[in-house]
């Protein structure tokens, strides 16, 4: 009796032990899996709305309110509006501040050039250069990530961007499924889109570019150089719906600077208006200095 006992308590635990497993197992392969670009965009998209719902949406208007906090090199704090339009691959981001010496941000395309406007008389402000240096961030649609109908991983194939997969990693104690960004052309940006490893929702997305310090005249000269970096980091949040797409409400541009004039400074925009198919004016994807 006493080794029947223990065999049954055997069989009972090799039988629980085998049922974690199974229940285990695909926890661990999904965490360890290698997904494809296109299996990551493909829930992307379906993280918004069906093929129906984005297929009838053609122009988008989103509005609310910005608060621009700069820290480096001094400090200050804006509070102003924001409007972001975007029709086919034509898109708009404008914030205005009530203030002097920051009147606020004009970054728009056209469908064939940048145009940004000046944060003061003939003077653009930090994000302006950097959006006017590397303009593959707006012609390609990248800069407001899925509130933009020009979003570029709507229509990827067309496009010919190439994506690849670079696993997760863990942002803020969160998840996320990285994309690493090339656009047809090429870029100098280093540019990384993350997805919620659950949703599939698109998060961030982060832009860098290091230089590398010039070789000084002696060994003491070039230990004294440092690299030059260019970082700009957007944040999306606060997801819920609107008509029939589930699109951010929350949206955050971060800008580091690392150069011989330092910068660092965000802005944060809370939307709260949201309007689909509406007509908009031609003259609103042109509203600065043309690049």
């Amino acid at each position: 009796m006493k080794k029947t006992s223990f065999t049954s308590s055997a069989v009972a635990c090799a039988v629980t032990c085998l049922a974690l497993v199974f229940v285990l197992l695909p926890f661990q392969s999904l965490a360890d899996e290698k997904l494809k670009p296109e299996e990551v965009v493909a829930k992307h998209l379906e993280s918004i709305g069906t093929a129906e719902a984005r297929a009838a949406t053609h122009t988008r208007i989103a509005g609310g309110t910005v608060v621009a906090t700069f820290s480096a090199p001094s400090t200050g704090k804006f509070e102003g509006q924001v409007v972001m339009a975007s029709e086919s691959n034509k898109n708009l981001i404008a914030m205005e501040f009530t203030s002097s010496n920051y009147s606020g941000e004009n970054i728009s395309f056209d469908g064939e050039s940048v145009s940004i406007g000046y944060a003061r008389a003939g003077v653009r402000s930090n994000l302006g250069d950097l959006v006017t240096t590397y303009k593959a961030i707006v012609k390609n649609g990248l800069i407001g990530g899925a509130l933009s109908q020009s979003w570029p991983l709507y229509d990827l194939a067309d496009k010919k961007h190439k994506l690849e997969y670079k696993g997760t990693k863990k942002v803020g104690g969160r998840t996320l499924h990285e994309l690493r960004f090339t656009p047809r052309g090429g870029s100098d940006l280093d540019i990384s889109l993350f997805f919620d490893s659950e949703t599939f929702q698109h998060v961030r997305s982060e832009y860098l570019h290091v230089v590398a310090p010039q070789i000084g005249m002696t060994v003491d000269a070039s230990k004294s150089q440092m690299p030059t970096r260019y970082k700009m980091i957007e944040e999306f949040s606060d997801f819920r719906k609107e008509e029939n797409l589930t699109l951010p409400h929350s949206y955050k541009i971060s800008l580091e600077l690392d150069t011989r004039n330092p910068f660092r400074g965000s802005w944060d925009m809370t939307l709260n208006q949201f309007g689909f198919n509406k007509a908009i004016p031609p003259a609103m994807f042109n509203v600065g200095v043309k690049e």
